[in-house]
């Protein structure tokens, strides 16, 4: 299989679009557009992630639900499972457990990226409620590593990243800050291999129900 990065996936898109439904074909034509963007990065972390996280969020097409909205969560959850449904190949499995086995484990145990962390820091819960939710995460995340689940793993390992998201996107980080860079350049790279990951499963599976587009073009 040629490497995925923008060029491969717009070439092969040219060349199956046809079959594409509208919605799909409108996620894939503004996911692509943005991982263009992102593969200009190469030095700067925060910029790469953050086209990488709009490319990702332009293929899935909503918000990834905050923890605790159940409903939301369980649609995430959902796009994840047809993501891996649709994996015949095993890329997922093979980022998760071989390419980043080790960044994905640094994210997950990396409290400046677990949302009841900031939430002790603004006064809305206990450290010891903070803390206790850290160790119940890391342990269900040690498990399914231990299961192998990969679905498990990256439904932990985006919780981690959605934090981070929200720091950038919120104005809660500095351009460029010396302070906590391995989150920003382990983010960058996990979201710059799941990305291309992405497109490329559901262009292969254009048959499956991915969903709506958000804000669809209008004449």
């Amino acid at each position: 299989m040629n490497q995925l990065n923008h060029k491969n996936l717009k070439t092969r898109q040219r060349e199956i679009r046809n079959q594409f439904p509208e919605p799909l074909s409108l996620r894939v034509h503004r996911a692509l557009s943005w991982l263009n963007r992102a593969e200009q990065e190469t030095e700067d972390h925060d910029a790469r992630f953050i086209f990488l996280w709009v490319a990702f969020n332009a293929a899935y097409a909503n918000e990834i639900p905050d923890r605790q909205n159940f409903s939301e969560r369980k649609l995430f959850q959902g796009f994840l499972g047809r993501l891996i449904d649709s994996d015949s190949e095993q890329l997922l499995y093979t980022l998760v457990w071989d390419q980043f086995s080790g960044a994905i484990r640094l994210m997950i145990d990396n409290k400046y990226v677990f949302k009841p962390f900031w939430d002790h820091h603004n006064g809305q819960i206990t450290e010891e409620a903070w803390q206790l939710a850290f160790q119940k995460s890391k342990a269900a995340a040690r498990h399914a590593l231990g299961e192998i689940d990969t679905q498990k793993v990256m439904g932990i390992m985006f919780d981690r990243l959605y934090t981070l998201r929200n720091q950038l996107l919120h104005g809660g980080a500095t351009w460029n800050s010396s302070i906590n860079r391995s989150q920003i350049s382990q983010g960058a790279e996990i979201m710059g291999q799941v990305v291309p990951i992405v497109i490329h499963l559901m262009m292969n599976d254009c048959q499956r129900v991915w969903g709506e587009a958000c804000y669809p073009v209008v004449e």
